[in-house]
Parts: C-alpha cells; structure tokens; sequence
C-alpha cells in the first residue's frame, strides 16, 4: 500500500531538493484530486484582516473550510470512532505524498490554510511525540528551509489527528511569529545550553521560548532539556502540551515553543452567538489566528485574542519556572 501512494523519495539518486519534489507533488495533486484542486481555489476566496493588540498585532483569516480542522472532535471516544485519515489504508485515492526518510510521507494538505501548506504523516498509526521524532523535525527545517518552515501541533492542543504521529509545513514567514522571534527588541536572553541560546520574546501576550543553534545534537539535547523541565514544572508524566515551529537559516536552526495549559479557550464551549469557533493551534498562536466562522472574523477583537491568548498559555511565573528548571 506505501508503494502505491509513492510520488517521489527523498533523499533519492536524482539532485532535486525537497522543495523542488514538493512543488511538483503540489502540481501533480491539483490536476488529479479534485477535493485538493477545490481546496486551493478556496484560497482565493480567504480575507484577512489585522487586529492590534498594543504591543503586538495578529493577523485574522476566514477560512471556511478549516471547520473540519477547527471543529474536530478530539476526545478519546470520537477518535476511537472514526478512521484515521492520515493512515495509508485511508487516503484519498487520488493523494498522493514524497516519502521522506523511508519514514514520513509529504502529503497535500486539502483544507491548506496558505498556498503550499503539506501535512507530513508518518507511515505508519503511532501517536504524535515531537521529543520521539525531534531528529526528523530538524532534518525536515533543514531539508525545507528554502521555502518552508515546519510546526508540530501536541496531541492536546491543535492536532486533528492525535493519534497519528504528523508536522505540517507552512510557507516560510507565513506566520508572523517567525517575525518577531527574528527581531532583536523582542528577545531576551535566558541562557546558554552549550551551543543553543536560549530566549524568551517580550509583550507578545503570551509565553514564548526559543532556542538557536548550529549544530543539530546540541539543538536536540536542549529541546529534550525543555521539554523535561516543562514536564517538572507542569507535574505532568505525558509529553507537555505545546506548539512548535522550527526553521532553519544562515546556517542556524531557530526553534519557537509555545508551551500550553489548555487546548481550547472557554468560548469555544459557549452557545449560539456567544461561541468562538477558533481552537489555537501552532499557526494561530502563532498569530495567524484562523476564523472559520465569518461572525467570529468580524466580530473577534483585541480583547477577545488576549484573552484567548492568556487562557491557553501559561503565566509568565510558569515560563519563568521552567527557564530556572533548565
């Protein structure tokens, strides 16, 4: 069945980067899936529009068709219910994906919430663990870096398929963290872990971590570092609830982390016209706050997003916690 929804591998005998092979994934898929071909077009329809929150801004998008992302139930029955649809028995027929390392697969995205947007499952149904794959997420920041960056949602706070092991990738500069974490006022420095600096980013609403570094042990040892503490601090046995980006450039990797404490905000819970369809993933912490529902794009404002922010993040007491565990 795997040989069958082979579009490419990478790396393989041929020069062509991953880029390259997902671009051409990306053509092939628009001429021969119609759902992929439909959610494209979708994209053309989207609105944005920003919204400022005093000492930062984030961008809305309406984007109807990411209810099924957005609206997804996640809890333990309803995914024992329903069939995965990152396992391979259950793919389009029509999807097909560039096997990545013999291990993951680049697929298509067909809800994309940008222009490029691929979903990279793994080959087989094992749960979500960033710490399990940390080295596959570098090699994959580095292996994109020319156009993309790659995120990973926790299994409990924006996965849709948590019991799937899976990152995604995003346009390069598509989210506007990536921004911010660049910029030199928004940073403070923490400390060093060998070779990885670490820094926490100033006013932005909510807790932030970054890591940089060269060298790609040294930025594995320092994540597996933060994720331990975070779990001390957290009291908690599972993997820490979190969203992660991670790019590579100028010959460095950049990690962003956002550690979380809940998975939805409570108006999501609300009735009627009181309900906010807007369940934070990595993008949308990231402050491309994804509006499924066109009342919540035109209604949400800066209270609303602060709010929301401050009720899935953790206090700056925690972050501060968590930085001292290290």
């Amino acid at each position: 069945m795997l040989e069958q929804k082979i579009f490419r591998r990478f790396p393989d005998t041929s020069t062509e980067t991953l880029p390259q092979l997902s671009l051409s994934l990306y053509a092939q898929q628009k001429k021969m899936w119609p759902l992929f071909s439909e959610g494209v077009k979708a994209l053309d329809g989207i609105r944005t529009k920003v919204v400022e929150c005093d000492t930062f801004s984030v961008r809305l998008q309406y984007n109807p068709k990411r209810i099924v992302s957005s609206g997804a139930n996640i809890d333990a029955a309803s995914i024992k219910a329903r069939k995965c649809f990152l396992s391979l028995e259950n793919l389009p027929s029509e999807q097909l994906g560039v096997l990545y390392q013999e291990t993951f697969l680049v697929l298509c995205n067909p809800a994309p919430i940008f222009p490029g947007h691929f979903t990279i499952s793994h080959i087989e149904h094992i749960p979500q663990s960033a710490e399990e794959y940390i080295i596959i997420f570098l090699d994959l920041a580095k292996d994109f870096s020319a156009t993309h960056t790659i995120f990973y949602n926790g299994p409990k706070c924006g996965a849709s398929a948590p019991d799937h092991m899976h990152f995604q990738a995003s346009p390069k500069n598509a989210v506007p963290i990536e921004y911010e974490a660049a910029l030199e006022s928004r940073k403070v420095f923490q400390r060093s872990l060998g070779e990885v600096q670490m820094f926490t980013l100033r006013e932005l609403g909510r807790a932030v971590i970054v890591l940089e570094g060269k060298k790609k042990q040294d930025m594995e040892f320092s994540f597996l570092r933060l994720t331990g503490a975070m779990r001390s601090v957290m009291n908690v046995i599972e993997e820490p609830m979190m969203n992660v980006l991670c790019s590579y450039g100028d010959d460095q990797w950049r990690m962003i982390v956002f550690p979380r404490t809940k998975h939805r905000p409570d108006v999501y819970f609300k009735e009627g016209d009181e309900k906010v369809v807007i369940s934070p993933a990595a993008v949308d912490i990231g402050g491309l706050i994804v509006t499924p529902v066109e009342k919540d794009f035109l209604h949400v404002d800066e209270n609303m997003v602060r709010q929301i922010f401050q009720e899935v993040s953790i206090s700056n007491d925690m972050l501060m916690h968590i930085v001292q565990k290290m």
